[in-house]
């Protein structure tokens, strides 16, 4: 902690002008981050709701970022699910019946 305290005050001063561009630009480029991660947690939260029977618009629970995804992942887990389990299928498919016997002579 020291050291970087030495290496603040040995430092020239920094350009008050570059230092409210770079903070102009931060400003301009954090939004469009967050609204992108945002983007990734909602597309598949809205798949997860509707594959499992809730109506799939509480994937906006996602904007707020970690209480919102939480409770979210709450109510998935600790829910019953309105879906009907798919019949199991058989690997192999049934086999025709077989041709009926020629008459003998």
């Amino acid at each position: 902690m020291h050291e970087l305290a030495l290496f603040l005050q040995m430092r020239p001063q920094v350009d008050p002008e570059m230092v409210r561009r770079v903070i102009l630009m931060m400003v301009a480029i954090i939004p469009f981050i967050i609204a992108a991660v945002i983007a990734i947690l909602m597309i598949p939260c809205w798949r997860i709701l509707k594959k499992a029977g809730f109506t799939p618009w509480l994937s906006l629970l996602c904007i707020v970022p970690s209480l919102g995804t939480l409770v979210l992942l709450y109510v998935l887990a600790f829910s019953e699910w309105k879906v009907v389990p798919a019949p199991p299928q058989a690997f192999w498919p049934p086999q025709p019946p077989m041709p009926p016997t020629p008459p003998q002579s």
